[in-house]
């Protein structure tokens, strides 16, 4: 199982307004690595690149060993739609649409994998609950029974642990280290630095550009912390696609 993600020149953006500037690196094959910095500094932006739902302003971005449409992704809780009226159970069965489709059978053994993701994420008792009634822990812990499903070598969490409580957010770190130790590629979205840097070995630090990249302790210094606000604070929101891009 590899997935591998490269990036040369990448700029991504909206209405060509920059949001990741000229954005060059890999991360590699297995990688847990977690994408930090100030608020606006591109970070959800860079993991909807990924998936496709942003295209490249500029330079390029090459997944090795997966398809896009293959990436198991986890958006921010606020931009789930939970007023659709699903229970628990088909909720957490739609991560087999890549399997059986979405109008396939699911037949014995599939009922068998999503009971057994439902539990994975200590959710048994409410299968038939509908999702519109869940807490924001439960309800992260719904979606994370959804990836499970997915058995993605891809996976890219966005604010995983937003908004929910410590053990919640415990029992999700668990099932990410799972996936790590599985040879999965983990990329996710955080705030909390102490998290970062007791369970991610590898962080990139971003304000629209790259202010860092590699090992966590190397990345997560005084020094370059400061170097994002500064440079987030210095950006403009109205600026054009850049001449760089513009030229290419």
């Amino acid at each position: 199982m590899a997935a591998r993600i490269e990036f040369q020149d990448l700029t991504l953006g909206y209405d060509r307004h920059p949001a990741v500037h000229h954005l060059t690196g890999a991360i590699e094959s297995g990688a847990l690595i977690a994408v930090v910095g100030p608020n606006g500094a591109g970070k959800s932006t860079l993991l909807k690149g990924i998936v496709g739902m942003l295209q490249p302003l500029g330079g390029r971005m090459r997944l090795d060993g997966i398809a896009p449409h293959d990436i198991a992704y986890l958006p921010q809780l606020a931009e789930v739609d939970r007023s659709f009226p699903l229970c628990v159970y088909d909720f957490v069965s739609m991560g087999l649409w890549r399997k059986v489709g979405a109008f396939g059978r699911i037949g014995r053994g599939e009922r068998g994998r999503i009971e057994d993701a439902i539990r994975a994420v200590g959710l048994e008792g409410f299968e038939r609950r509908a999702i519109g009634t869940l807490s924001g822990g439960q309800m992260q812990r719904c979606l994370f029974a959804r990836l499970l499903l997915q058995d993605s070598s891809l996976i890219l969490l966005d604010e995983p642990f937003n908004a929910v409580d410590a053990k919640t957010a415990a029992d999700l770190l668990d099932l990410i280290r799972r996936w790590h130790d599985e040879k999965r590629t983990v990329a996710a979205v955080l705030h909390d630095m102490e998290t970062v840097r007791r369970s991610f070995p590898e962080t990139v630090l971003i304000a629209r550009e790259v202010v860092a990249w590699g090992p966590t302790a190397e990345v997560l210094t005084p020094t370059n912390l400061l170097a994002a606000r500064r440079m987030i604070e210095a950006f403009d929101d109205a600026a054009h696609i850049c001449a760089r891009d513009a030229a290419a």
